[in-house]
């Protein structure tokens, strides 16, 4: 709830000004700039004015503030996706006249002939942010803004102390200042960046401390103080979202109505009330994989929650009650600042079910220094496991390869053709393997999936990898497959529309899966000469598996029609 610490200090003499003015300038400034973009998490071309916007601000420091407020459908979260909306976008995009995304207004401003959707609408295209923000920069401001903010990290409550003087007067006798808290560094997904699941958000509106349009001042004349205090309680999440304390900036900006922003300011909060000077945090420990045997690196969050900078730190870890191993962490990190550390790998005997276990070095609270996390075995495959890989539209980005608990590579493939399907198959002895997949581009490519002879499947992707990804399996060892398993028998014709012929495989079974790795036709007791009826399955490429006798074939077959 919004908290407003007394009222508007007006002074009308420089002279008395002098001793009450303490953050902001009295002397006639230009304008600085507030770019407000409207975006979200399925936007192709979000990434790209991001990456405008950004650059406007870095080569204006001081000068330039961000926020980014997710509204619209390309906002709106799937499942398991987080919500970074809030309840102002809408409006905000509404008075902004956009009509595509992403959308940016300059000091919601109007510049003739550069609105998305023509007349006397703010939003402009991506590509007229940069000329628009050097203009207003270059334009004198009839008022200064300072803001400071502080975080009593006790309570999580901001204080947010916003100074004006006006150099000038306004074309409206009652002014509206705003207050825009935001949160930085936010992983989530986005359509465009080529992160998948990993892009940044940055400048994230969470919250409107003053209101959907601001709180009202006056006067807003020449010489006029404006001396204003808000406080607002900071809730520990926005929509599920956590809040990181360390992460929030706030923007302050005043308005002559509901547009025309002549000027603001920004601030990143300073932090006070934490109970200890040496506490480090031991968050969380990042998920594991399945496993099956591989050393194992632990990832642990660590966190600064004490007044003083932590610079040293011992780390130590064990796997399921093991021997503990030691890391010497060196770094900075300030107040509320948080780190991923990667652990040194460590052996284990692998169980069922295992947990690893993170403590850190003694300090001034012992009751936040342990944290835990818990994996599985990793699924076990048959000796004989079978891979579909379908490339997109830059298949030369795709490579993979299977590994062994030693780190020897024993398969690998690529770069490919584009949309091209690849199958293989791999013999692969008793032992724990990981499979990975990599993309150079960092944007993915297409489906996988690696199953076994028991149809188990053992890794699969829908394509949405990124930059790679990989999963643990092992192999028990079982059915010696390999070109020479099955000899004799025979598939024909291939192509084929309708029938599939199938000699020298008596009493075995036939199984048709499509390139999802899905059954889509089986036969079991096969007869000498016996057929199976195709006729009904689409044109494409088809994988057939034959079993016999703890023996597998497995051939590819052409459906034309």
């Amino acid at each position: 709830m919004l908290k407003k610490i007394p009222a508007i200090l007006v002074f009308m003499c420089l002279a008395t000004f002098a001793y009450g003015q303490t953050i902001v300038s009295t002397t006639p400034e230009n304008k600085k700039v507030i770019l407000e973009e409207f975006t979200g998490i399925h936007c192709v071309f979000c990434p790209q004015g991001h990456a405008i916007a950004q650059a406007i601000q870095d080569n204006n420091p001081g000068n330039v503030f961000l926020i980014n407020i997710h509204t619209g459908s390309f906002s709106n979260p799937g499942a398991g996706e987080p919500d970074f909306r809030t309840p102002f976008g809408a409006a905000l995009a509404s008075q902004s006249g956009l009509v595509g995304y992403p959308a940016g207004t300059v000091n919601r401003h109007v510049f003739p002939g550069q609105s998305q959707s023509g007349g006397n609408h703010t939003a402009m295209s991506r590509g007229n942010w940069t000329g628009t923000s050097n203009t207003t920069l270059g334009e004198a401001s009839y008022v200064n803004v300072g803001v400071e903010a502080e975080i009593d990290v006790s309570n999580n409550e901001l204080t947010v102390h916003v100074e004006a003087y006006y150099t000038g007067d306004s074309p409206e006798a009652t002014n509206f200042m705003n207050v825009a808290l935001l949160q930085n560094n936010t992983l989530g997904p986005q359509t465009g960046g080529n992160a998948g699941d990993e892009y940044v958000h940055m400048h994230r509106l969470v919250h409107l401390v003053t209101g959907q349009w601001g709180a009202s001042i006056s006067p807003t004349t020449t010489g006029t103080f404006i001396d204003e205090t808000y406080t607002y309680t900071i809730p520990a999440d926005y929509n599920g979202v956590p809040v990181e304390l360390a992460d929030l900036e706030v923007v302050a900006f005043i308005s002559e109505t509901q547009q025309e922003i002549p000027s603001g300011a920004g601030a990143y909060p300073t932090y006070v009330g934490f109970a200890n000077a040496n506490d480090a945090y031991a968050r969380y420990v990042e998920d594991l994989d399945d496993q099956c045997g591989f050393d194992i690196s632990p990832k642990v969050n660590i966190q600064n929650v004490g007044g003083d900078e932590l610079t040293s730190l011992t780390i130590n870890y064990s796997v399921n009650g093991g021997p503990s191993q030691s890391y010497d962490w060196t770094g900075s990190l300030l107040s509320l600042q948080n780190e991923t550390v990667e652990l040194p790998p460590i052996s284990y005997t692998i169980q069922a079910n295992n947990t690893v276990e993170i403590t850190l070095e003694n300090d001034e609270n012992n009751a936040n220094n342990v944290t835990s996390n818990t994996f599985d075995v990793a699924i076990e495959g048959t000796g004989t496991v079978f891979m579909i890989l379908n490339t997109d539209n830059a298949g030369s980005q795709c490579t993979w390869d299977v590994v062994d608990s030693s780190g020897n590579t024993v398969y690998s493939g690529g770069p490919y053709g584009n949309n091209e399907t690849i199958n293989e198959t791999f013999s692969l002895p008793a032992e724990c393997y990981k499979f990975s997949v990599y993309d150079s581009g960092g944007d993915g490519g297409g489906s996988i999936v690696l199953y076994d002879t028991n149809n188990d499947v053992l890794y699969n992707s829908s394509g949405n990898y990124g930059s790679g990804d990989s999963g643990n399996f092992s192999s028990n060892g079982v059915l010696g497959i390999g070109e020479n398993a099955l000899e004799g028998i025979r598939l024909y014709p291939n192509p084929t529309n309708s029938i599939l012929n199938i000699s020298n495989a008596a009493a075995s079974t036939v199984e048709i899966y499509n390139l999802l790795g899905q059954l889509v036709a089986t036969k079991t007791n096969i007869s000498n000469n016996d057929q199976i009826e195709v006729s009904r399955l689409q044109a494409g490429t088809y994988l057939v598996k034959v079993s016999k006798d703890n023996a597998v074939k497995v051939d590819k077959l052409i459906i034309s029609k």
